[in-house]
């Protein structure tokens, strides 16, 4: 308690002992004011004047001979420099950008100061002599010049080094259910998990309520013309920045200036310019596709040098034809012909071509007659039969469309010379539709986003600046609702497993997932509120330049959660389907559901002190103090085991025992170094804690699903006496509730959580090697500790270990009986980052701009999970929580090595030429990027479906056994789509002799064999690499510059070629789908490391219109 209160204490003395800044989108400029000798020159004169707006900012230099101007908009200035006895110094010409720390030193000539001398500078310093963390600006050129499919400008943080796409963030085409992961495109940063990154618009954080990336419903955030500029921090960053513990993309929006500019556009898409996507079927039509984007953008003076304005508009219209490849029952299943390939099945389990007996229950095929009713629902197969001929392909081209609309404003405002204010309103809404997975149900998402930032700005004193700021971030978001039914029967409610409900989901080991009918498939309805304030400032006393603040973010998050509303059935196989045999069901009863209305607060301060300790060094030390309050639910409505054992949920406050935040003091420091004392060279390292706080997102799917306030069950066959639910032939009979007490659904969060926090460290050096050209060689690390992991069922029966690993007794209990199954956060999750970074950047100069990074590293951890267990498609659930040291491996977003070039280039004109030809050849523009990257890693796995190594939980597969010998060095066929794992290279886990198998009791196999079913086999998480990616981006521009109209009329014809290669860039396996190596009963499966989808389009051709003025 003590402990608690001192703590508040200290925030409370560093928010308010004076006004400072946090995570402001200005930049900062600052340096020395020296005469011809080199001493410093204490109480000199500094205007430094905003070029387009005339705004001006007067500091005066301390005894000490430093300057500092603080919260400066990003922009091109003129500084003016005067002082008794010396000439008056000005530069023109220098580029500040948004949250930069900008070191100009000056030199003052002796004379009067009517004597002018002027030196331009065209560019800001190529190497950072102020701060250690590693970060870099994408340009307001590079922005809006490089080619960008759907221009969304965050994909753009993705050309620097250490930052990476996640490549398995969840499709929405098909009807996953990517929202409550967030539906922005997510990134890695610096091996950090995607909601550990904090996105910030004009001084506010915009993350969703997944906290991950902000996005639409198509996952980019338009507003290329209404972007000025933006920053990518990937380490080390300073105190400032709180509620990360990754990275952090700062952005700052355009503001209007004393002269009108603008823009007005349209991008035009359309399939008939693309080229055909790889699994497309080659002799059908191509899938259509239509794309209009189009808007216009207009800023300007209200009153010259004093007020401006800034607004831009965007919009998208489009309808999309994607591609879908499903694993279905074949034709001769569908006639209850089994093994009807019996050459293509697995050599250690062979099969035999078996005719399914008719029966009084079946028809004349031997089909049961509920089964039946359901194949309607399962399309017809178009494509290749798989494996031993029980299944085969299905391929059809469904339509996406979309239409968004996007706004933003901005106002700003000089009142005075110590006052100033701005404003931006940024508004967002999108609402999408397409099929379900098997074309049987239209459905859509919508999302709807706001933003509102103010902030304004008081010089106290040349030395003193105050920022004070309101942020409020909104967004609604309806996500995989359905529409209509596109197949009559998915509205057929005599097929529903609940009374007035449609068809249920049937889950087929080795099959692709069949969503049901209308309704059938999960819904969840999120709406997020965040208000914050912030109080920030600089103070420059002496050599030190101290920035100070505090933040108050409360968030309030409604979550409404229809989860398997239909119910879903699973079957160990296609016959087991056929013959009516389901190994499980589950599902939630609409009825019970309710909102959860969660709320919280975070409160934060800091301290951070750029100590110029020497000429050429100086220290960054920073304190940073920021907790989070435990979590409430306005009606009362949380429930959570205390112990996973326990017989009876906690219901209500608190959700945490203790708060794990309450000692989260942060301290980071760093230096930077001039060892040439030319500005040539930086030397700079740091290191600092950055604490994961326990936000809504990380359980607001446990609290939403949880008895006694929403019911959801989970029965095995056989059922328990007192229910019909699941035994064979139950399949379809109608599963009405109540539901047996002990078969619902609970949730386990730890209550008393460790602090979790990630510690990060580098060591770099820059080099301008040439006044436009620099080099970068970095060495970047981290550590998380006690990180939040995802268990989808943490009620399993406890394993032993024996001398051949874990083994499972099939007579063994499950943990606790009470219930279902029981989601599960842990707190127990390490993660490890290592990686060696490289950039070569040459800044725009004589028409030419590129930049080459490549990053080396290796993300591990326990677990990538955070907001669900199968976070990504690459992701398993339910990790083997009991013994974390089984799941150490790759994380699921790791990314090897990933090399990023990314240039434009203004093609000069020859002098000689005149008239039309110079009219022809004068205004090219060529851009690129391009991306060369390892693929991310997945886990074999076996048995989906049936739980085949008897651990009782509802996430029923299970991991083989890797084997060595010829070939298996890899574990994958590099460029096979159809065969992609090598499966030679895995087997069922055997026991190591027959006394083993006998003692143990092994299951599935015999002494012949030797085949332990119930034995955990060797092969780990994420053994198995990804396709890796290879992809070009080109464009051409012609730029018609009309001087009769005005000097800066633009008439831009842009031609953009996305994947100009058409390389083909296979998506990994889908987990457990297509990473299942064998089906449960131990044959192999026919979609094992089966590519079924790319995870970048095909070669696509966007045309575009753009007037610049």
């Amino acid at each position: 308690m003590y402990l608690s209160a001192a703590a508040i204490v200290l925030m409370l003395a560093i928010c308010f002992s004076a006004p400072a800044r946090a995570q402001v989108a200005g930049g900062t400029l600052s340096g020395t004011i020296s005469d011809p000798s080199g001493r410093l020159v204490p109480q000199a004169l500094i205007s430094i004047q905003n070029i387009a707006t005339g705004i001006t900012t007067t500091v005066t230099t301390n005894s000490d001979g430093y300057y500092t101007a603080a919260n400066l908009l990003p922009g091109e200035y003129q500084v003016t420099v005067s002082a008794k006895g010396f000439a008056t110094e000005v530069r023109k010409g220098i580029s500040l950008t948004v949250g930069a720390q900008q070191v100009i030193a000056l030199t003052l000539q002796v004379g009067s100061a009517a004597k002018t001398v002027v030196e331009v500078t065209a560019e800001a310093p190529a190497v950072q002599l102020a701060s250690s963390d590693i970060s870099a600006v994408v340009t307001a050129n590079t922005v809006r010049e490089l080619p960008l499919n759907g221009r969304s400008w965050t994909d753009l943080a993705a050309l620097q080094p250490g930052v990476n796409t996640i490549q398995t963030q969840p499709t929405f085409a098909v009807g996953a259910d990517r929202g409550n992961r967030g539906f922005g495109q997510q990134l890695t940063i610096s091996g950090a998990r995607p909601q550990q990154n904090n996105y910030r618009l004009d001084g506010v954080s915009l993350n969703d309520y997944a906290n991950g990336a902000p996005g639409s419903v198509l996952g980019g955030n338009l507003g290329v013309d209404a972007i000025q500029e933006f920053s990518v921090l990937t380490s080390n960053y300073s105190a400032e920045y709180g509620k990360t513990s990754g990275g952090v993309v700062n952005a700052v929006t355009r503001s209007g200036t004393n002269r009108f500019h603008g823009s007005a556009y349209e991008f035009l898409r359309n399939s008939a310019l693309d080229a055909r996507n790889f699994f497309e079927d080659p002799t059908a039509p191509k899938a259509p596709f239509k794309r209009n984007q189009f808007g216009g953008a207009v800023g300007g003076p209200i009153i010259q040098n004093r007020t401006f304005f800034f607004a831009d508009f965007e919009a998208i219209r489009q309808s999309k034809g994607i591609a879908v490849v499903d694993t279905v029952p074949s034709n001769a299943a569908r006639a209850g012909l089994l093994c009807s390939n019996p050459a293509g099945a697995d050599p250690s389990n062979p099969c035999t071509t078996n005719q399914l007996p008719a029966g009084a229950n079946t028809d004349a095929n031997g089909v049961d007659l509920k089964a039946k009713a359901y194949l309607p629902l399962y399309p017809v197969p178009n494509g290749a039969i798989l494996g031993n001929g029980d299944t085969a392909l299905f391929t059809f081209s469904g339509q996406q469309v979309v239409n968004e609309n996007f706004v933003t404003t901005r106002l700003d405002h000089k009142f005075s010379q110590k006052d100033s204010l701005y404003g931006t309103y940024m508004f967002d809404r999108t609402p999408y539709s397409a099929p379900d997975g098997m074309n049987n149900v239209k459905l859509g998402s919508l999302s709807s986003r706001q933003l509102l930032a103010a902030e304004e700005t008081h010089s106290f004193s040349p030395t003193l600046v105050n920022a004070v700021r309101f942020g409020f971030n909104h967004e609604a978001v309806n996500n995989n609702q359905s529409i209509a039914a596109i197949n009559p029967v998915a509205a057929d409610s005599s097929l529903g497993s609940f009374a007035g409900r449609n068809a249920a989901q049937v889950q087929i080991a080795g099959n692709s997932l069949m969503p049901g009918g209308v309704g059938g498939l999960p819904t969840y309805l999120y709406r997020w509120n965040s208000f914050q304030v912030y109080d920030d400032a600089f103070l420059n006393r002496g050599r030190h330049a101290i920035k100070f603040g505090m933040a108050v973010e409360r968030m309030l998050m409604q979550a409404t959660a229809l989860t398997d509303p239909s119910g879903i059935w699973q079957f160990a196989d296609v016959g087991s389907f056929l013959t009516n045999n389901p190994s499980r069901f589950q599902g939630g009863i609409v009825s019970t559901l309710s909102p959860r209305n969660v709320r919280q607060t975070i409160f934060g301060g800091y301290l951070q002190d750029d100590w110029r300790w020497l000429p050429n060094l100086t220290l960054n030390l920073g304190l940073r103090y920021e907790m989070a309050t435990i979590p409430t639910e306005i009606d009362g409505k949380l429930a959570n085991l205390r112990n996973l054992t326990d017989a009876n949920p906690h219901l209500g406050d608190p959700f945490f025992v203790s708060n794990p935040t309450r000692k989260n003091f942060e301290p980071r420091i760093g230096f930077a170094w001039d060892p040439l004392r030319n500005g040539k060279m930086a030397v700079r390292g740091g290191a600092g804690l950055f604490d994961v706080l326990p936000l809504p997102y990380q359980f607001i799917l446990l609290v939403t699903q949880a008895a006694p306030f929403f019911e959801y069950t989970s029965i095995k066959n056989p059922g328990p006496a007192t229910c019909n639910c699941v035994t064979t032939h139950a399949f379809f009979d109608g599963v009405l509730p109540p539901f047996p007490a002990n078969k619902l659904r609970q949730t386990y969060t730890d209550p008393s959580p460790k602090r979790n926090y990630v510690t990060q460290w580098n060591l770099n050096v820059q080099y301008q090697l040439t006044p436009s050209l620099a080099a970068m060689v970095a060495y970047v690390g981290s550590r998380g500790v006690h990180q939040p992991f995802r268990v989808d069922d943490a009620d399993m029966a406890l394993p032993t270990i024996t001398s051949a690993g874990y083994l499972w007794d099939p007579n063994a209990s499950r943990l606790n009986d009470n219930y279902g199954s029981i989601r599960g956060m842990f707190y127990q999750g390490r993660s490890y980052f290592n990686a060696l970074e490289l950039q070569l950047a040459k800044r725009m100069s004589h028409g030419f701009q590129l930049q080459g990074t490549f990053t080396w590293g290796k993300s591990m951890d326990t677990s990538s999970a955070t907001v669900a267990g199968d976070a990504f498609g690459n992701s398993i659930s339910s990790l083997n929580w009991f013994d974390m040291r089984l799941d150490r491996g790759l994380s699921d977003f790791n990314v090897g090595r990933t090399l990023v070039v990314n240039g434009t280039w203004d093609i000069p004109t020859a002098k000689s030429f005149s008239g039309p030809e110079k009219w022809i050849a004068d205004g090219w523009e060529l851009g690129l990027i391009l991306t060369v990257s390892d693929g991310v890693p997945f886990t074999p796995t076996w048995g989906t479906g049936d739980d085949p190594a008897l651990t009782q939980n509802n996430d029923d597969w299970a991991f083989p056994n890797r084997l060595g010998g010829p070939g298996c060095k890899t574990l994958t066929n590099p460029g096979n789509p159809n065969n992609y794992i090598k499966t030679q290279c895995f087997a069922i886990p055997t026991a190591p002799d027959a006394a083993f198998f006998t003692a143990n009791n092994c299951q599935g196999g015999d002494l012949t064999n030797l085949q332990c079913f119930n034995l955990r086999g060797n092969a780990g998480r994420n053994i198995l690499s990804g396709p890796g990616i290879t992809n070009l981006d080109f464009s051409v521009f012609k730029n018609n510059r009309i001087k009769r109209i005005s000097e800066n009329f633009n008439v831009q014809f842009r031609a953009e070629i996305f994947n100009i290669l058409n390389h083909p860039n296979f998506a990994p396996p889908t987990v457990p789908d297509s990473s299942d190596i064998f089906l449960s009963d131990g044959t192999l499966s026919g979609g094992a490391g089966l590519l079924t989808r790319t995870t970048i389009p095909e070669r696509q051709i966007q045309f575009a219109i753009k007037f610049i003025f």
